[in-house]
């Protein structure tokens, strides 16, 4: 055994009889020391009945104990309230020198710490909101580099549209791809899966430029769910410029014709005779002041 290691045995066995002692100390581990660190718990709590019962103690070392009490408040399963207790050589009085609320094995924490930058997600920020600047953010690249020259500079912002600081790179633009096609205005929402066509051949689609435009495009439909988005060619609505609606069958349709083949039906064709005149009948067309009068001749 080297001497290392009976030092280390020897301390530890020392440690072992103070805590024995300790255990034993009636001025830190009887009922009026109980009491005590109750009394020290509840001044501290909002309310006495968060203090609930006693459930032991635990050696800290040579005439030092801790009290332990369950935590009673509502949203704090597995806490435990901690009063550590002492007292001075030969003291016959306990001293509380602290109070603490501290979580169990199973108790209820809150999430990692997060900055507020990285806690933020999509759809959070609102109107007044501003975000951290980032310098380093992997979805832009640099814009364009100023040369020096400003004739060179001039052309560059002016003609080429370059004033911006940093543009959309690779990275970023393969993210919007995936999450756009991905999202409630792609291939697989639930109005795109029940479209009759396709947004790729609706007029109101207006392409995008530039490599996003090989599958998206902006919907100008105002009867459109999606108007003013972005949608993929792909994607499709109940809005479509070139599709119609089904036209279903009457509820009251008209009866079929009825024919019947069994029955012959007779009809008199001849032409009726025409019938006598009767002499009083050409008596009185005779004298009727409307006849002719006869030529002389």
């Amino acid at each position: 055994m080297t001497v290392a290691t009976a030092e280390s045995a020897r301390t530890t066995a020392q440690a072992r009889r103070a805590a024995a002692r300790t255990a034993k100390d009636a001025v830190l581990t009887a009922d009026a020391a109980v009491e005590l660190a109750r009394a020290a718990a509840e001044e501290v709590a909002e309310s006495p009945s968060d203090v609930g019962e006693h459930l032991g103690i635990v050696v800290e070392g040579d005439r030092l104990v801790s009290h332990r009490f369950a935590a009673a408040m509502r949203g704090y399963r597995g806490w435990y309230w901690v009063v550590t207790l002492a007292r001075v050589p030969r003291g016959r009085v306990a001293t509380v020198c602290e109070v603490e609320l501290l979580p169990g094995d199973d108790a209820m924490l809150a999430p990692e710490w997060l900055p507020w930058s990285e806690r933020l997600r999509p759809g959070d920020i609102g109107p007044g909101d501003v975000l951290p600047f980032r310098p380093d953010d992997p979805r832009l690249e640099p814009g364009w580099t100023p040369t020096g020259d400003e004739e060179l500079d001039s052309v560059a912002i002016e003609e080429l549209a370059l004033a911006r600081a940093r543009v959309l790179s690779p990275r970023g633009r393969d993210e919007a791809a995936q999450r756009w096609y991905r999202g409630s205005r792609g291939p697989t929402a639930p109005g795109a899966v029940a479209s009759a066509a396709e947004c790729l051949s609706c007029g109101f689609l207006i392409p995008l430029q530039g490599p996003l435009g090989q599958l998206f495009g902006v919907c100008a439909n105002e009867w459109s769910p999606d108007d003013g988005k972005v949608v993929s060619l792909d994607h499709g609505c109940g809005a479509h410029s070139e599709t119609d609606v089904e036209r279903p069958p009457s509820d009251w349709p008209d009866a079929e014709p009825l024919i019947d083949e069994t029955t012959v039906e007779v009809v008199d064709v001849t032409p009726a005779e025409t019938a006598p005149e009767t002499a009083a009948e050409s008596r009185d067309a005779a004298e009727s002041p409307d006849a002719a009068a006869p030529v002389a001749e």
